[in-house]
């Protein structure tokens, strides 16, 4: 029968999307898995990042990536892997790395705090060179809580870099960076973000339902989340959609979505 049409529903635009984009990220999941989840999520799903240097350790990692180019899902590396080359001294082994096995985007990051933001601005030039570059701002330590102000510059500084995207920090846990330790949404962290980068060109880490839902209720159908589990991409764009009820109120019971 295939999809079914007798709801009205918000307008998704179609890949590729620089507008409510959903990001997914892969700890290591085996090739299998990815065409699972594929097979019925490959429309909801727009980056796929390999988190966690598990692309170094995946004697598959080519295969899966060209999975993923088949159905017009992009590719980024995960952030710690160049930092952890940086301190080696292996950044021009880890780009060509990057380049040969296919990857669209190479994530540049501090998050283990080491590299700063004069020799993190050197690594965005230098990927750049080779591979569009991803970056991520925010501190992996739940001890290091950083100003919205700081927050702000540091992801414009990324963007005069030229990156594509910057990714606000949230962890697979939803509990550091933009979020408290209980999770809940860091609301000044993101109002700063937005008023000086744009919605646009942010990537929100959400790894949560309930942090879904709340940048959805807030900024509309439309935000960028990232980290989210790659079975979850059905049930984030039924929250964009709102066809949960998190989001219905906010995305389907405005006046200009209600039936004539």
């Amino acid at each position: 029968m295939g999809t079914p049409s007798f709801l009205d529903l918000v307008t998704r635009p179609a890949k590729p999307r620089h507008e409510g984009v959903t990001a997914v990220i892969d700890g290591g999941a085996a090739v299998g898995d990815a065409v699972a989840v594929l097979a019925t999520s490959a429309e909801h799903i727009d980056l796929w990042k390999l988190g966690w240097a598990s692309a170094y350790l995946d004697p598959h990692v080519e295969d899966k990536i060209a999975l993923l180019h088949g159905h017009g899902v992009r590719t980024c590396t995960g952030g710690t892997l160049l930092e952890i080359a940086a301190h080696q001294d292996r950044v021009d082994a880890c780009i060509e790395w990057a380049v040969a096995s296919g990857f669209d985007y190479v994530e540049v990051s501090d998050g283990l705090g080491r590299l700063g933001p004069a020799r993190k601005a050197e690594l965005i030039a230098l990927v750049r060179r080779s591979v569009p570059v991803i970056a991520e701002v925010g501190s992996k330590d739940p001890g290091q809580v950083l100003s919205p102000a700081a927050w702000a510059s540091l992801a414009a500084a990324d963007l005069d870099g030229g990156v594509e995207w910057v990714i606000a920090e949230g962890r697979e846990s939803g509990t550091v960076g933009i979020y408290g330790p209980d999770g809940r949404v860091r609301g000044d962290v993101i109002d700063a973000l937005l008023d000086r980068v744009g919605p646009e060109r942010m990537l929100f880490e959400a790894p949560r339902k309930d942090q879904q839902a709340w940048f959805i209720n807030h900024l509309g159908p439309s935000v960028n989340l990232s980290n989210v589990a790659p079975r979850e991409a059905m049930g984030l764009e039924a929250l964009r959609l709102g066809l949960r009820a998190d989001t219905t109120a906010s995305v389907l019971l405005r006046p200009q979505v209600l039936r004539a």
